[in-house]
């Protein structure tokens, strides 16, 4: 067996319930409450979010069991392998990759936009052009690039620099949060009557809550940040599941409060033409220091997405390096810090273009990484409702730990309702009809996502096809099973498949 590459177990439960949530809590949370509440209305955009936190636990259950059993870098990546072989796992992370990736430049040019609505003389300097009606300037450009430096060095400095950086700025974030919602509950000006009418007017309850419910996948992203750390856990995995639903339903928490907030300081309806309705509710009620106070939530939202993202996309290319999927350089590790630093200064280069394009074309694009981070969790419950056994039969074998068979059929039950809602999720974005429809700009985008990945792995399966099946599972999960059959040891041709995990039952069962 070749030699595999290895992380430092470095990161405290705390650290990765910081990178959980602050992942999933981005500017969204911050600057979009008018908009929600001008889909849904304030009770139905709340009630949207709550169903949409208790969806991604249900997914989260599958997570829960893999993280257990292959605490591995890659996530979705070696979970695709696991179930079915290594050519899913390369649709996976050639889809998830992009996810990642996009999301890192979303939140950077997210913090050139606060500075735009808090400070617009300041980031409206230099224009240089539009692009999709967006107008691009250049102190924005180098705002951004500064954010998407900073930070790749302090990822790349190691997990401990950027996991303690994670959880100083979730608890200021938290604590702002905290702030501005109790105070708009108790502030004397305010009163739960402007937030009437509670659902949009001329508009079923059912799709007022509909329309917040079918952007669950966007707005919850990056509690699967969790899964991709699971190899340098510094406890056991089997808490990574705790640590999922704890991150999910804080999130649900955060957006539920900041849709309150909002809707509390004035009528509603008035603020859903606002450039920012958020900013001006907390303005009208407390002035210039609840601009401050929302502004620093935003900026640390803003900052953990960016940081969380970072570590997520740069340990799934340094697995499907390692993998041989990709170029080896992203398996490789930093000399002094031991990180992936490859794949985290692949992510910071790509992701300093963006901001060139503008805000528009970078929306497009992070629509239609929806679709990866969907196909991402239909992958994983897939694989976990394959293990599970309706009946008292163990999932696995003994060099595992054993499940107990009489709650294998419930939680096969979950793996299999969280795979049905991940397809739910996936029509909802490619249907045109539908609320969460990602738009034909974002489809054409999608295409050509498609079309690139489909050139580069006719490029590339060649070379990682010929890798023994018993190798794959060696780089990808890090043990050999010594119950493979024969045929998985055979060479594996440029067109065989590897065997799938229906006929692996000698390992799983």
């Amino acid at each position: 067996m070749e030699q595999r590459g290895q992380l430092s177990r470095t990161l405290k439960p705390q650290w990765v319930w910081a990178i959980a949530l602050g992942s999933a809590i981005g500017w969204g949370a911050f600057v979009q409450p008018s908009v929600w509440m001008e889909d849904s209305g304030p009770l139905g955009a709340m009630i949207g979010f709550g169903i949409g936190a208790v969806l991604m636990m249900i997914i989260a259950v599958s997570y829960g069991f893999l993280i257990k059993h292959f605490p591995v870098s890659g996530g979705e990546f070696a979970y695709a392998f696991l179930g079915f072989n290594r050519n899913h796992a390369y649709v996976a992370g050639w889809f998830l990759a992009l996810g990642y990736i996009c999301i890192v430049a979303l939140n950077a040019t997210a913090l050139s936009l606060a500075v735009r609505y808090i400070f617009p003389f300041i980031a409206e300097q230099g224009y240089l052009y539009s692009v999709a009606g967006y107008d691009v300037y250049l102190m924005e450009i180098l705002i951004t690039s500064a954010a998407l430096i900073l930070f790749a060095y302090t990822n790349i400095r190691g997990t401990g620099v950027s996991g303690r950086v994670q959880f100083v700025f979730v608890i200021c974030m938290l604590l702002g949060i905290a702030i501005l919602s109790i105070g708009a509950i108790f502030h004397p000006s305010t009163s739960f009557s402007g937030m009437e009418p509670l659902f949009k007017p001329d508009t079923s309850i059912w799709s007022s809550i509909v329309v917040i419910v079918a952007i669950a996948p966007w707005a919850f992203v990056g509690f699967d940040s969790i899964p991709q750390a699971a190899e340098e856990f510094n406890f056991p995995a089997k808490k990574g599941f705790t640590l999922i639903i704890l991150a999910l339903f804080f999130a649900g928490i955060v957006y539920m409060a900041m849709i309150m907030a909002t809707s509390l300081a004035d009528p509603w309806q008035s603020m859903t033409g606002l450039q920012w309705g958020t900013g001006d509710a907390m303005v009208d009620l407390f002035g210039d220091f609840g601009l401050i106070i929302l502004a620093v939530a935003l900026v640390m939202g803003v900052c953990t997405g960016l940081n969380g993202f970072y570590l997520s996309s740069s340990r799934l290319l340094f697995a499907m390096g390692r993998a041989k999927i990709i170029p080896g350089i992203f398996a490789k590790l930093h000399p002094k810090y031991g990180t992936p630093y490859a794949g985290i200064m692949f992510t910071s280069i790509v992701c300093l273009i963006s901001p060139w394009f503008g805000r528009e074309v970078l929306n497009w694009i992070v629509d239609m990484s929806s679709v990866g981070v969907t196909i991402a969790y239909i992958y994983t419950c897939v694989t976990a409702f394959k293990m599970f056994k309706w009946s008292n039969e163990t999932s696995l074998s003994d060099q595992f730990r054993t499940l107990p068979s009489v709650a294998a059929p419930f939680k096969k039950v979950f793996s299999l309702a969280g795979a049905l809602i991940g397809f739910a999720f996936l029509l909802l974005l490619l249907i045109p009809a539908s609320p969460a429809f990602m738009g034909i700009p974002s489809l054409i985008a999608l295409v050509i996502w498609l079309a690139l990945g489909t050139v580069f792995y006719l490029y590339k399966a060649p070379e990682f096809n010929k890798i023994e099946y018993q190798e794959m599972e060696h780089l990808i999960l890090g043990h050999h099973s010594e119950n493979t059959s024969p045929n998985d040891t055979e060479e594996v041709s440029a067109t065989d498949e590897d065997p799938s995990a229906d006929n692996m039952k000698g390992k799983y069962e």
